[in-house]
């Protein structure tokens, strides 16, 4: 069994600094790199890249929504023409400092609202996944397990990793809980990698409701902005590993 560990990186602006980028890349495989228009700038997208080839971690493009104030976590009304012009966009700009250091784009994962969008609406999925097939079609294209936006990767005869949240509840349809309800984060460690580890062994996870759900898992995803953000990451590769799963990106 093997599994990718992914985490969103370079998402600090000007003088604001987010999540523990340097400290939590020995622990991942792959990173989410924000692209400017959730969070993100070109001198945070140049340092993590740069972060990135020297630990050998393969980089992806995190594209959002152009929401800095609400860090692309808030919906917006987007048409899919416009979805797919900011995505072509936003990986044609973090392109270029891969490019620049040397490396290479080789996945993409939408980021927040525009993630979870895309994960219900078809028309959404299809205006990402043409964005990633027109890029590069040797692309991995992230998305939640089981979702509209995995189904349209396919589709599109892209290469797909569904995803799996160490630190979030489900709920019956497989979805994720809105952060809007107070049972949406796992707070326990033990608890988070216990549902990781089934997941990943049996392909089911424990809805908040209490039903088994079957679930797909190629990649995990850690937050690298909370608290305990390392002392997390070190823990789930530590765990994984002593339960025999490889960690190695897709």
């Amino acid at each position: 069994m093997k599994v990718d560990i992914n985490c969103d990186m370079g998402e600090g602006f000007g003088s604001y600094v987010i999540g523990q980028d340097e400290e939590i890349m020995p622990y991942i495989t792959s990173a989410n790199i924000a692209c400017g228009f959730h969070a993100g700038d070109p001198d945070v997208m140049k340092k993590t890249v740069k972060l990135a080839v020297q630990h050998g971690i393969s980089i992806g493009a995190h594209p959002g929504l152009p929401d800095l104030a609400g860090f692309g976590r808030r919906p917006m009304k987007v048409s899919a023409d416009e979805v797919y012009s900011m995505v072509l966009y936003q990986m044609g700009a973090l392109y270029a400092f891969v490019k620049a250091e040397g490396g290479k784009i080789s996945h993409v994962k939408p980021h927040g609202a525009l993630y979870n969008m895309a994960a219900k609406s078809k028309e959404l999925s299809n205006a990402i996944a043409s964005a990633v097939q027109d890029f590069d079609d040797q692309l991995v294209l992230f998305g939640l397990s089981g979702s509209e936006l995995i189904k349209a990767g396919k589709a599109k005869g892209l290469r797909v990793a569904e995803e799996v949240f160490a630190d979030r509840t489900y709920q019956a349809d497989g979805n994720l809980t809105s952060r809007r309800d107070p049972h949406a984060l796992l707070t326990s460690n033990k608890e988070a990698v216990d549902q990781v580890v089934r997941m990943v062994k049996e392909g089911k996870v424990r809805a908040v409701t209490g039903e088994d759900v079957s679930i797909a898992a190629d990649t995990i995803c850690i937050h690298g902005d909370g608290a305990h953000a390392l002392e997390f990451a070190q823990f789930i590769k530590n765990e994984l590993e002593k339960n025999g799963i490889v960690i190695q990106a897709n």
